[in-house]
């Protein structure tokens, strides 16, 4: 029923460009010899935004760093290279690190990063092709689903919600697709549905593919989307790294959050994300915040044993490590 990734397989440096981006450039303003050159992996889509902003507002210039931003797919896939060291930390989805730890690889959450919204619209979603008829989480069984990741946040929360509206959740035919890519391919009909987040919820829905169910919202509301890791190695070798990236990321997450600040963030996607302007200023953000929800990450990885893509649960006590 499942693929699970094997982070050993994965290419060192396994930044894929999936999307028109110049977020890997420092900005001129933090090209300061005073300041620390950190490396950042993030995924090239909208919740960046904190992130791109809070660089340009010169949040991180305050803390002494200057941060490069690195495209990834997923964070799962960055994981080789924040071991490596090649890049300092990353931002992507909880099950990068939840298999990093059932592998003792010394990886480590110190913060959250964003999160899903309890009600109301929410900034991820399972879009299915107008032409597949889908329009249901039931009728999503049997069918070509798109994740970004296998095995993670995306395909466990919609097996969830499947199994809820009385589908099969194991008949599922989960494919890996790039966020960016996943227009064409339900275009083209190689893939019945696919699991995304902003910007892309919007522009599906606005060419008249069919929301089908916000899954993290359906099974965990308030699920955590991204979260921020490091390495147990790096926590306790450069804890002045740790503390001042930490609270730049902190006062970031705050400073995005901020209604007064929403202009400033939405203007980071337009700098950063080639989109048409009405959807950079229309799309959904999430809920930004630096406190990890442990209960709820607790509750995803026990969904994810009861659908057999984690095989133990992680050691919760030695990954999270709030900063």
């Amino acid at each position: 029923m499942k693929k699970t990734l094997t982070l050993g397989l994965i290419a060192t440096v396994a930044f894929a460009l999936t999307a028109c981006t110049d977020s890997d450039a420092t900005p001129t303003d933090q090209a300061d010899d005073d300041l620390r050159q950190v490396r950042v992996a993030a995924l090239p889509i909208t919740e960046t935004a904190a992130l791109w902003g809070g660089i340009e507002a010169g949040i991180f210039a305050e803390h002494g760093l200057a941060v490069e931003v690195l495209p990834a797919q997923g964070g799962a896939q960055a994981i080789p290279a924040l071991i490596n060291g090649d890049i300092d930390f990353a931002i992507g989805q909880p099950f990068g690190p939840f298999r990093a730890d059932l592998q003792d690889l010394g990886v480590v959450m110190i913060g959250n990063y964003a999160s899903s919204y309890a009600d109301g619209d929410d900034i991820n979603a399972v879009v299915a092709s107008a032409k597949s008829g889908i329009t249901r989480p039931a009728e999503l069984a049997g069918r070509r689903v798109a994740v970004n990741s296998l095995g993670a946040a995306g395909d466990v929360t919609i097996m969830a919600a499947v199994e809820q509206d009385g589908g099969d959740p194991s008949t599922i035919q989960f494919v890996e697709v790039a966020f960016p890519d996943v227009p064409a391919q339900l275009e083209a009909d190689n893939i019945d549905a696919a699991w995304v987040p902003e910007p892309f919820v919007t522009q599906l829905r606005s060419r008249g593919d069919v929301l089908v169910v916000e899954p993290y919202q359906a099974v965990i509301p308030g699920l955590a989307t991204l979260t921020t890791i490091t390495t147990a190695e790096r926590l306790e070798s450069d804890a002045d790294l740790i503390a001042d990236f930490s609270a730049a990321m902190e006062q970031t997450l705050q400073w995005a959050q901020d209604s007064a600040n929403e202009a400033a963030v939405r203007q980071a996607i337009k700098d950063n994300l080639e989109l048409p302007e009405a959807v950079a200023d229309s799309v959904r953000l999430p809920e930004f915040g630096w406190e990890l929800d442990r209960a709820s990450l607790e509750s995803l990885a026990t969904l994810a044993g009861e659908y057999g893509v984690l095989e133990q649960q992680p050691d919760f006590d030695r990954l999270i490590q709030q900063q």
